[in-house]
C-alpha cells in the first residue's frame, strides 16, 4: 500500500513539475492550441503602399513603403520614442576590466552608460566580452538579457565547462571569433512597469507630463532603445566591429530584439528565439498568446495596441512586416515544438511571408513554404529558421544554429 501511494505521489509530482515548467497563463481555458480552430485571415501586403500602389523596386521600398510600415508599428504596437524636452547627454564609464578572463582568452568589461538632461538621470550596466586572440575588431552577439549584470550570471559555470552561469556558451563564441555583449532589460524600465517615474521615460516627459501618451513607447520600446544605446557604446570600442553586431533575444527580449533591429539599421543581423506574440508570430492566427493576453502586461506595448484586443484582423500590420523591416539584413527565427504559447507555426509563417521583401531586395528568402521537421534548420538564406524539439528556452542546439547562421553572414 505504501509503495503504491509513493508511486502515485511521485507521478503526481512529476506532472506538477512539468506543468510548472510552463506558466499558468498558458493554461487559460480561452487559449487556442488547436490548429483546426485557427481562423481564416488575410495578411496585409508589405509590398502595397497605403495608397494602394504596388512596390516594385528597392527605391519605392526604401523611400515609401518601409517608412509607412515603421510608422504603423511605432504608433499602434510598440510606441514612438518622443523627442526629449532637452538634449540627453550620454556618457560611458568602465566600471571594471578583466583582461585575463577565461584563462586569458577574453577581456571582460563592465560598462556603465549614463543618460542626463534637466529632467534627471538614468543609467544602465552592460557586460562586454572581447576575444583576445584576434587582432582585428571582432564581430559580436549582443544579447538582450534578463540577467542582472550585478549578479553571478556572468561568472564561469562550475558544472558546464565553457559556459557562463546563465548558460551562454562563451568559449564557443570566443573560439569562433565573436564577442558577447549582454544588455540588461531592467535598468531603464521595470519588467512590468506601471508608473514610469524612475527610469528612462522621465527624461523624455514634457513639462507637466508623468505618463506616456497612447502612441508613445512602453516597456518593449524602452528595451529596444536600450539595445540601440548599447550599440552606440560599441561604436566607441575599437576592439569590437560595431558594423557586425548580431542582436538577439529570447521570449520578451526576442520581441524587443526585432523591434530594435527594425528601427536601427546599424544592426547587421537579428535573431529571435521563441519571441511569439508581439515578436515573430502572426497576430491574426490567434494561436497561443494573443493581443488580449499580451496586454495583461499593461504597458509592454503602447496604449494604442489595446484597441486591437480580440480585433487583430483590424491591425494595419502583422509581424511578417516587422521582419520585412529588417531586410535586406539577415534575420533568424527559432521556435520550440513544445512552446505552443509562442505559436511555432505562426513564427514560421511570419518568416515565410517576409520573403517577398527580401526577394525584391535581391536577398534569399526561406527555401521552403512548409514548416520544416524538428531539428532541420534552414540556414542557407537571408531568412533563417529552425524548429527545435523542446520548450521555452535557449538550448545548446539553438546556439549552434545561431553561430552557424552568423558565420554565413558576418564572416564574409
Amino acid at each position: 500500500m505504501f509503495r503504491n501511494t509513493l508511486t502515485f505521489t511521485i507521478a503526481i509530482g512529476l506532472i506538477y513539475n512539468s506543468a510548472l515548467a510552463r506558466e499558468l497563463k498558458e493554461f487559460d481555458n480561452n487559449v487556442n492550441y488547436d490548429e483546426s480552430k485557427v481562423p481564416h485571415y488575410d495578411l496585409p501586403d508589405p509590398l502595397t503602399t497605403a495608397e494602394g500602389t504596388a512596390v516594385t523596386n528597392a527605391k519605392q521600398w526604401r523611400n515609401i513603403r518601409r517608412p509607412q510600415i515603421l510608422s504603423l508599428f511605432a504608433n499602434f504596437i510598440y510606441g514612438t520614442v518622443p523627442t526629449p524636452p532637452d538634449p540627453i547627454q550620454q556618457s560611458y564609464q568602465i566600471i571594471k576590466e578583466d583582461k585575463s578572463f577565461l584563462d586569458n582568452k577574453a577581456t571582460k568589461l563592465d560598462i556603465s552608460i549614463r543618460f542626463k538632461n534637466r529632467k534627471g538621470t538614468a543609467q544602465t550596466h552592460i557586460i562586454v566580452f572581447i576575444p583576445n586572440q584576434i587582432e582585428k575588431p571582432a564581430p559580436a552577439f549582443m544579447m538582450m538579457s534578463f540577467d542582472n549584470p550585478r549578479g553571478s550570471s556572468f561568472q564561469l559555470s562550475n558544472s558546464r565547462k565553457g559556459h557562463l552561469r546563465n548558460g551562454v556558451p562563451l568559449v564557443k563564441l570566443i573560439d569562433n571569433g565573436y564577442g558577447y555583449i549582454s544588455v540588461y532589460h531592467g535598468d531603464l524600465i521595470g519588467h512590468n512597469e506601471v508608473s514610469f517615474g524612475k527610469g528612462i521615460h522621465k527624461l523624455f516627459f514634457r513639462d507637466g507630463q508623468s505618463f506616456p501618451k497612447a502612441h508613445e513607447w512602453g516597456v518593449l520600446g524602452a528595451n529596444a532603445w536600450t539595445g540601440m544605446r548599447a550599440l552606440d557604446y560599441l561604436e566607441t570600442n575599437d576592439r569590437i566591429d560595431a558594423k557586425r553586431i548580431a542582436i538577439m533575444g529570447h521570449s520578451k527580449m526576442g520581441k524587443a530584439t526585432l523591434w530594435a533591429a527594425a528601427q536601427d539599421e546599424r544592426f547587421a543581423l537579428a535573431i529571435s528565439a521563441q519571441s511569439g506574440c508581439g515578436g515573430a508570430a502572426l497576430w491574426r492566427r490567434k494561436f497561443g498568446e494573443t493581443m488580449l493576453k499580451l496586454n495583461r502586461f499593461p504597458h509592454w506595448l503602447c496604449i494604442n495596441a489595446r484597441k486591437f484586443n480580440e480585433r487583430e484582423d483590424d491591425l494595419p500590420v502583422d509581424q511578417h512586416m516587422l521582419l520585412s523591416l529588417i531586410a535586406p539584413r539577415p534575420v533568424y527565427v527559432a521556435s520550440g515544438t513544445a512552446d505552443t504559447w509562442a505559436d511555432p507555426h505562426g513564427e514560421f509563417q511570419s518568416a515565410k511571408h517576409a520573403g517577398p521583401v527580401y526577394r525584391l531586395l535581391g536577398k534569399k528568402p526561406l527555401s521552403t513554404t512548409k514548416i520544416p521537421s524538428p531539428n532541420q534548420p534552414l540556414l542557407n538564406g537571408d531568412i533563417g529558421y529552425h524548429l527545435r524539439t523542446g520548450g521555452h528556452s535557449v538550448a545548446p542546439y539553438d546556439w549552434e544554429q545561431f553561430i552557424r547562421f552568423a558565420n554565413n553572414h558576418l564572416k564574409k
